[in-house]
């Protein structure tokens, strides 16, 4: 039997003005009811920031550097520790999205000045944010059915020129998996190369990508089987994502070479 956990987060959020991107985030929270933070994302204005930073901070502060160092002095392995962080950044960045991508056609701003991350008292993230709610999705979305914007939860905002309040038609999947590569992209790189003078050299950039490509079919693969959804769409969206990055010269196919430790995705 499921049970449904009543998460405290979740339950204290105050949505002001319910967006595509509310909707969508709850029918991700509803593949996982006992977990309700591990699909879907929060609405930076629709919380308390308690425990919540700016991933932008990983650049500026010294949060990406303790949190390595608090690795480091858990599992006495630099090498895991990086792979342990790296797995995190890439589930922050693109694993969270790809669920709704695959499942929805649909995806929020993956850049790194759009990003959040909660953390636990221990400081290990648990849950991420987005500042733009703003979704971008395929032109045949139920959002845009019809000129008075009847979408899945129907008359939420009048629809111009593929646009409506909180989401926006790309032309076609080709143009959204490529803007889902291409934020990606340009959060990750700076990141990685950070943690990467973090390390020291114990993990490679090249690992780094690997891991990405790794979260991406992950999360592309196991989706579809919790929503009983085609895993066929999962994972032609999800490699398209992976094409478009690869086509950016990033190494996200191919085995890892620092396959070590165990690592905690969130």
């Amino acid at each position: 039997m499921t049970v449904v956990i009543d998460d405290p987060l979740v339950a204290g959020m105050t949505i002001k003005r319910r967006l595509p991107l509310h909707e969508s985030s709850r029918r991700l929270r509803e593949l996982s009811p006992e977990s309700p933070r591990v699909y879907g994302v929060a609405v930076m204005g629709d919380l308390s920031r308690r425990r919540w930073w700016p991933l932008a901070e990983a650049l500026t502060t010294d949060r990406l550097a303790g949190m390595f160092a608090t690795a480091v002095a858990e599992t006495d392995n630099p090498a895991a520790a990086a792979q342990q962080l790296a797995a995190t950044l890439a589930h922050v960045v693109v694993g969270r999205v790809i669920p709704l991508l695959a499942l929805e056609g649909r995806a929020w701003d993956t850049g790194l000045e759009n990003l959040w991350v909660h953390v636990d008292s221990e400081g290990a993230v648990d849950w991420v944010g987005v500042v733009d709610p703003t979704l971008r999705a395929l032109p045949d979305d139920p959002a845009f059915a019809d000129s008075r914007g009847m979408g899945f939860e129907g008359g939420l905002g009048r629809v111009r020129n593929g646009v409506r309040e909180g989401i926006v038609a790309l032309p076609n999947e080709a143009a959204l998996t490529t803007w889902v590569a291409h934020r990606s992209h340009r959060a990750l790189e700076p990141l990685f190369e950070r943690l990467a003078e973090l390390a020291g050299g114990a993990m490679s950039r090249a690992s780094m990508w690997h891991m990405v490509g790794t979260t991406v079919v992950g999360a592309a693969t196991q989706v579809p089987l919790l929503a009983g959804t085609s895993e066929v769409t999962a994972m032609q969206r999800s490699q398209a994502v992976l094409d478009a990055m690869v086509g950016f010269g990033l190494p996200v196919r191919g085995g890892c070479r620092n396959s070590v430790g165990k690592v905690l995705l969130n």
